[in-house]
């Protein structure tokens, strides 16, 4: 059974190559959302409701359960999709994307969920504003922060407006789903994320019934700032529940 693993938002697969390069187990994946980094479908609306659908249908295409893994987005979606079909999914992994009703959205996101607002702040984002950002607001090591940039196109711009648009209530409506997830879950998570705080790692734990939640001495990458610690700990999780 192969392991998957999800990316969250402004990124592609490439922000999991770190914690790729010191796994061991071969049989790894790391796949593109619709419109971050590869094409959308035709009719495809980028709501958060669509990309749990995208992802099932191609994890019903592999015929057997994985384990699934998301960082930010891709752990909200993956913990959706482990929620509504436990079936595909033998182990569950996720960090930095807080499914609760309590949870408040950061700046950022309401400012992409305003109609307005959010196409403005899209038409005037530059490479290196945004380079700017991630370096200085959330730690990221400046050569990834420009790696991530460099992807970020029109096609990304407009399905982050869309995702986050169709998100306001995402904690109240898909949290209740969380109680019917039965894969071994960890949860990992950088403590001092201002976007995503840690509490909500804690949170996250209890709804999918896990008593690993690991946080990091980091910010809300870790993936890039401590891949060696996640490798450790995804090898660690799945070889705890390989027999099961």
């Amino acid at each position: 059974m192969p392991a998957i693993l999800i990316h969250g938002v402004p990124d592609t697969h490439r922000v999991w190559a770190g914690v790729r390069r010191r796994l061991t187990r071969t049989d790894v994946e790391a796949w593109d959302l619709p419109g971050f980094g590869a094409p959308r479908p035709d009719g495809f609306n980028s709501t958060k409701e669509e990309y749990a659908d995208w992802l099932i249908g191609r994890l019903a295409e592999i015929g057997e359960p994985v384990d699934l893994v998301g960082h930010d987005w891709g752990c909200i979606l993956t913990a959706r999709v482990a929620s509504l079909r436990p079936d595909l999914v033998r182990t569950w992994a996720g960090g930095n994307g807080p499914i609760s009703a309590r949870y408040v959205w950061h700046p950022l996101a309401k400012i992409w969920q305003d109609p307005v607002e959010g196409d403005r702040f899209m038409a005037g984002l530059t490479p290196q504003g945004f380079a700017d950002a991630l370096i200085n607001g959330f730690e990221v090591p400046d050569d990834l922060a420009q790696e991530m940039v460099r992807h970020v196109d029109a096609p990304m711009k407009d399905s982050i407006l869309k995702l986050y648009r169709s998100a306001v209530r995402m904690g109240s409506e898909w949290e209740p789903e969380l109680a019917k997830m039965t894969a071994p879950g960890l949860v990992f998570w950088g403590a001092r994320d201002p976007a995503c705080q840690v509490e909500f790692a804690d949170e996250l734990g209890r709804a999918v019934h896990t008593e690993h939640v690991l946080k990091l001495d980091c910010n809300h990458w870790p993936l890039l700032q401590r891949p060696a610690r996640v490798a450790a700990a995804l090898e660690e999780h799945w070889q705890r529940h390989q027999a099961a």
